[in-house]
Formats: structure tokens, C-alpha cells, sequence
């Protein structure tokens, strides 16, 4: 089963046409700050993005009240779904997601969230994943990793954001794949994951580039495998393809609003994050982050929820959840 961002179409300049399509009039106006939920913990890379988008907001004044990053991670996002969903004010609050946005409605079913009761805003990017290690592993190549691994019998430790969630399908299938087995130790968000591998509390993980960037350039971590279409510009290691197996994963950078969100405000905050994607400064970011655009318009953005639904449950399924 392959997550690859071309399962739509690659259309950066499709976010200037919509942004004029949603025009510059528009009734609503936000009359109180815009609770912006992000669907993980501290230091992550949904929490980076979200914090770095409501910078560029801030920085060019681009609307009429502070967007206010509020993390709700617990229980694989279950808290941010939640809170998106009882909320009693739709027009003030919009949440930044990952996959656990199709993952842990599929893995909770008593929560009772339907992912397409939400309002679509704007898909900024796709984010790969990368396989790294600690320096002090010695290891250098993804066959001496595994080597490692599969003589450890079991007793490797790996860590990850949540159960069920992108990090452990990841490890899940390269696992099945190549017929080792690990334990997994599940956290709140990849900014943990990152810190702990530093720390060498865990002996590998899946991070994204982001997460693990601060860490690699002070050359603390070694990447050895990449989860990405082709190999990853500034990491350039051998991707899970090249090792013969027909998968890439990525996970969705995107903004999504509350259920029951007024049209008017629906198009007032789809033309906000459209111009902040048509900046310099966003455009700069997803190249230093390693982060691969993606932008949809809304329709798209509901198709893409679609495929990504039935595609995880197919991941799930074969991971036994």
C-alpha cells in the first residue's frame, strides 16, 4: 500500500488561483482570537508548522485577530478531534493535522468523529519520514541497522508518535517487510521522539525531517532510509524503494476547521492560509524542511480524505488494529 503524495496532483500555483477564486470580499471577520488547535504535542512537526504559520500571519498582519496555537495531542489527537467538534464556536477555531486525523477516528470508533463533517481550509504540504539513528550506534547503513536489529530478537527499542499512528505504520511495515520484530514505545508528539533518541533513551525512529533537523546538523543523528518517492534533497539516503519494496508514506501538513463552520467563514480562512502558502516565507520553509507541496482546493481536499480513510484502514488492518 503506498501513502505517496501523488495521489493528487502536485499543483503549487493552483493555490494562487484559489485564492483568487475566494475573492477578496468576503462577511466574516474574526471578532476574537482564532483558537488554532494542532492535533499533537510540543515541538513536533505539526506543532513547528502551526507555530510558524501563525508567525507569518503575525509578521504581515494578515488578519484581523491573533491566530493562538493551542496543543491538544492526547490520545493519538482523540483530544483535538474532540475539541473541534464541541465546540461552541465553529467560526474561531480550526485545527493544524496529521494522519492521525484518519487514523484515530478508524482506531476509536466510540468517539463517534466523522472526518468529513469538517470544513476543508488549505493542504499545505506532505512531510516524508526518515529512518535515523544516534551517532553513537555506530551505525552508518540501513544493512547494518538491520543486522542490529533482527540480532537484538526483539529487544530493539524504537519510539514513535502514538499507537496506530503514522510512526508505528511506518515501522509496521518496514518490520513486515524485512522480518524483524521491535518494541515500540508510543509518545504525544515527534518532538519528544527526537529528544529521547539524543538522549538514547530509544535506539532508532521514523522522524521527520523537521523533528530531527536540529539534531542532524549538530550531526547527533544518522539518517539511513527514507520513506519518500525519491531520495530527499539534503539527507540523500536510500529510499525504502531502492530496498525493493514499492512504499512511500508521507504525512498531510494541512488546516482543517471546526464542523458546522459558517460559509462565509470557511472562505475567509481558505483565502487566509492561501496567501500565507503564496508567501516567501512558506515557500522557503517546505524547502528547508524538506516538506513536498501539495495544495488542494476544498473538493480535493474531501477526495483526498476519502482515499486517505480507505487506504489506512487497509494499513491498519494489516497491522492488526
Amino acid at each position: 500500500m503506498t501513502i505517496t503524495r501523488r495521489l493528487m496532483v502536485l499543483a503549487s500555483a493552483a493555490a494562487v488561483g484559489f485564492a483568487g477564486m475566494v475573492g477578496a470580499a468576503h462577511a466574516f471577520e474574526p471578532k476574537k482570537p482564532i483558537d488554532f488547535v494542532i492535533m499533537a504535542g510540543p515541538g513536533g512537526g505539526a506543532d513547528q508548522i502551526a507555530r510558524f504559520l501563525q508567525s507569518v500571519a503575525e509578521k504581515k498582519d494578515m488578519t484581523s485577530r491573533p491566530l493562538v496555537p493551542n496543543n491538544k495531542g492526547g490520545g493519538s489527537g482523540a483530544e483535538a478531534l474532540i475539541a473541534l467538534s464541541t465546540t461552541n464556536d465553529p467560526d474561531h477555531t480550526i485545527l493544524v493535522t496529521l494522519n492521525s486525523f484518519f487514523t484515530t477516528p478508524l482506531r476509536q470508533p466510540n468517539l463517534g468523529i466523522d472526518i468529513q463533517t469538517f470544513t476543508p481550509v488549505a493542504m499545505m504540504a506532505v512531510d516524508p519520514f526518515v529512518l535515523w539513528v544516534h551517532k553513537d550506534s555506530g551505525i552508518t547503513t540501513f544493512e547494518q541497522w538491520l543486522e542490529t536489529v533482527k540480532a537484538a530478537g526483539g529487544e530493539y527499542v524504537m519510539g514513535g508518535t502514538g499507537k496506530g499512528q503514522e510512526d508505528s505504520i511506518v515501522i509496521a511495515f518496514m518490520s513486515d517487510a524485512f522480518g524483524f520484530k521491535v518494541k515500540y514505545i508510543p509518545y504525544d508528539g515527534g518532538g519528544a521522539v527526537a529528544k529521547d533518541l539524543a538522549g538514547q533513551q530509544i535506539m532508532a525512529t521514523v522522524n521527520n525531517p523537521a523533528e530531527a533537523k536540529g539534531f542532524y546538523e549538530a550531526g547527533d543523528f544518522v539518517p539511513l532510509l527514507a520513506f519518500s518517492d525519491e531520495r530527499i534533497p539534503g539527507i540523500d539516503v536510500p529510499t525504502m524503494k531502492e530496498k525493493g519494496h514499492d512504499f512511500s508514506y508521507y504525512n498531510q501538513r494541512a488546516v482543517v476547521g471546526a464542523p458546522g463552520m459558517s460559509d462565509d467563514a470557511a472562505a475567509y480562512y481558505q483565502k487566509l492560509f492561501a496567501d500565507i502558502y503564496n508567501t516567501e516565507e512558506w515557500q522557503g520553509y517546505m524547502e528547508s524542511e524538506s516538506l513536498s507541496p501539495l495544495w488542494m482546493n476544498p473538493d480535493e481536499q474531501r477526495a483526498y480524505w476519502e482515499t486517505q480513510v480507505a487506504n489506512h484502514k487497509a494499513l491498519l488492518a494489516a497491522m492488526g488494529e
